[in-house]
């Protein structure tokens, strides 16, 4: 009888989630927590609402969680990567990027998949090192080349560590044609039309961007995209009031 309540409990704290009811869902998935109920079906989502939530101790509290978790009878291989990459920005986040790092490199050399080059791809450059990132994600980039993220990937390392900002364009651009939305390469692609003075068009990929789901593996915080936002939109109408005196 327990087996089936918690299975109903599940299913209704699923079902909140999908409907985008995440408070709702977030109090559903602690009580089961609470409850001692371990199973991966609600954990995984449970530990990505967490790491989306910014709240005081979730990092700890997903790394905790993920631990117990590596024992769900339901934790199938697929799930077991999910984990393993939800893990490893929890520990990234407390500070231990090698841990982060190791767990992952273990898990890709298990099984090689988009999942891992696109989260492994984005902590190699994180560390600051050019040549490891690069020969990394043009690996990636080789076993997906239409890959948003890897290509994203590579325009960080060519932007941010290399300062080809010519050469990290092009693969923003792809990224942005692949995938619209998708936050990072929207604030890069900002900082293109900032340097040309085209501020209406950066404040309109910022919009776009703070309009997204921000993610711990977004290089940019909802903070960075605002901040971003306000000066372009602060820069537009500067520029308009020239325009109309001249």
């Amino acid at each position: 009888m327990a087996k089936f309540m918690d299975r109903l409990k599940i299913r209704a704290a699923l079902l909140k989630h999908q409907r985008g009811n995440k408070e709702e869902a977030l109090a559903l998935y602690e009580a089961l927590y609470d409850e001692g109920v371990i199973q991966a079906r609600y954990i995984l989502p449970y530990s990505v609402l967490l790491l989306r939530s910014g709240q005081e101790g979730a990092f700890a509290k997903v790394r905790e969680m993920l631990v117990k978790a590596q024992k769900a009878p339901d934790l199938t291989e697929e799930k077991r990567q999910q984990l393993l990459m939800n893990y490893s920005i929890a520990v990234w986040k407390l500070g231990d990027l090698d841990k982060a790092i190791s767990t992952l490199e273990a898990s890709h050399r298990a099984n090689p998949c988009s999942l891992t080059y696109q989260a492994l791809g984005f902590l190699y450059i994180e560390t600051g090192d050019a040549d490891k990132a690069l020969e990394y994600n043009m690996e990636a980039y080789d076993y997906d080349d239409e890959d948003s993220i890897t290509l994203d990937n590579l325009g960080q390392i060519y932007y941010r560590l290399l300062n080809d900002k010519e050469k990290a364009l092009s693969y923003f651009q792809k990224a942005h044609e692949n995938r619209p939305n998708q936050i990072d390469t929207l604030y890069f692609l900002s900082k293109y039309d900032e340097e040309a003075g085209r501020f209406e068009e950066a404040a309109e990929k910022l919009q776009a961007a703070l309009n997204g789901n921000f993610s711990p593996l977004n290089y940019v915080t909802r903070e960075m995209a605002k901040e971003a936002f306000d000066q372009a939109v602060a820069a537009s109408c500067k520029k308009n009031e020239i325009q109309e005196i001249d």
